[in-house]
């Protein structure tokens, strides 16, 4: 991948949207589309976005019994990700039939521990450790459930890495250096995350909620 960067695309709105990626086209790798874009506007919207021509990752977590979760990864495959997020704590046979029922060259991967929880939020739902702990437990059972990798902060990919070394990093929660952490709790540097083994950068709202988002993007860039 010649640019790892992902936009979040968090514009409700299409035109919007697209308007702001063809801002940034070029200093991005692809679009990634969560579940207010997908609710919102369904596989048009999904579309809308993919003939643009950047990659698209849908960033649905599904998260169900294995049958169901097994059934939406067919249903969209019309919409030719390239990358598609499951949930890890959906355990083992989900993520086998997950992967098995992907369109050949979708990455598959398992969200582990989401980067707006710390150990007091993990607690609090009856998960004991760090999150690092946690997110080492699914690493490893998203790795044995067959899957292309994991999705984790920045603070844990580098350890992740190096149990799994030809695994897919999905790290999403990162702001440049200087810029807020907003409700993200465990943020690091995109240059950061890189160096340590992320194969995906996912960036949001320093881009998009730039006063100019392409010098922004193009600032991200330039620091890979």
């Amino acid at each position: 991948m010649s640019n790892p960067v992902y936009l979040a695309l968090d514009v409700p709105q299409i035109e919007p949207a697209k308007a702001l990626i063809n801002k940034v086209k070029a200093h991005i790798g692809g679009v990634k589309l969560g579940l207010e874009f997908f609710c919102a506007h369904g596989g048009h919207g999904v579309h809308e976005i993919a003939h643009l021509g950047l990659p698209i990752f849908l960033d649905l977590k599904f998260h169900d019994i294995p049958n169901t979760v097994a059934s939406a990864m067919m249903a969209i495959h019309v919409y030719e990700p390239k990358i598609v997020t499951i949930h890890a704590s959906g355990g083992r046979a989900m993520m086998e039939d997950a992967k098995a029922a992907a369109a050949e060259g979708c990455k598959v991967v398992a969200v582990t521990t989401l980067t707006s929880m710390d150990e007091a939020d993990l607690a609090a739902t009856g998960v004991g450790g760090s999150a690092e702990d946690q997110v080492m437990r699914l690493a490893e059972l998203a790795h044995a459930s067959g899957l292309d990798g994991i999705v984790c902060s920045g603070r844990e990919v580098g350890k992740v890495h190096k149990q799994w070394k030809d695994g897919y990093f999905v790290v999403p929660g990162l702001r440049p250096a200087g810029s807020g952490a907003g409700d993200q709790k465990r943020v690091v540097t995109p240059r950061k995350a890189r160096d340590d083994g992320a194969s995906v950068l996912v960036i949001g709202r320093p881009i998009s909620r730039a006063d100019d988002p392409e010098a922004a993007a193009r600032a991200i860039e330039a620091t890979l």
